[in-house]
């Protein structure tokens, strides 16, 4: 009998590799049809529930990614360019969406984002699948702030996100 999976997990087989970055070491999983997370060196496994993958660091997805994340933290890189496949709520992916839309150097308050995806009362929802993106970094969820302009909660920590946004700023 099949261990059962977590519901949020992609049924394909997924893969991994492990890299360094100025915030620490970054575990990328990928799928065959894109990136599915990157999960902090303190991540809590509740946070983004995955399947098992095995070792590939040469799995054409994870050495993109790879490469993608040295230019940004280089400063030559302000999008990404990757497949994506995060696994969500219909609620959630909506939410991520609108985080793909906030601009390099730029931030956006969590009620501004439930305005943008039509749900202007549900800004605690919308911090709640925020701290769910999966793909942090490449979905910008560091770039989500307080309403007072105060960083807030951020999966790989506040001194990580502030190093998001200085290095973000500071190539504008």
């Amino acid at each position: 009998m099949r261990a059962p999976r977590p519901r949020d997990t992609p049924a394909h087989m997924l893969y991994r590799t492990i890299i360094p970055s100025p915030v620490g070491t970054l575990t990328l999983v990928a799928s065959d049809a894109g990136l599915v997370a990157i999960l902090w060196p303190d991540d809590a496994p509740w946070r983004v529930r995955l399947a098992a993958a095995q070792e590939a660091p040469d799995h054409p997805v994870l050495t993109a990614a790879a490469t993608q994340l040295a230019e940004y933290f280089a400063g030559t890189r302000t999008a990404f360019d990757l497949p994506l496949a995060p696994v969500g709520t219909d609620f959630q992916r909506a939410v991520w969406r609108a985080l793909d839309a906030i601009p390099y150097g730029e931030t956006r308050s969590y009620a501004d984002i439930a305005r943008t995806i039509g749900r202007p009362t549900a800004t605690r929802a919308v911090g709640a699948a925020n701290g769910r993106n999966p793909i942090s970094i490449v979905t910008p969820c560091h770039r989500v702030i307080g309403a007072s302009g105060a960083l807030t909660g951020f999966a790989g920590g506040l001194a990580a996100k502030q190093l998001l946004l200085t290095l973000e700023r500071r190539d504008t």
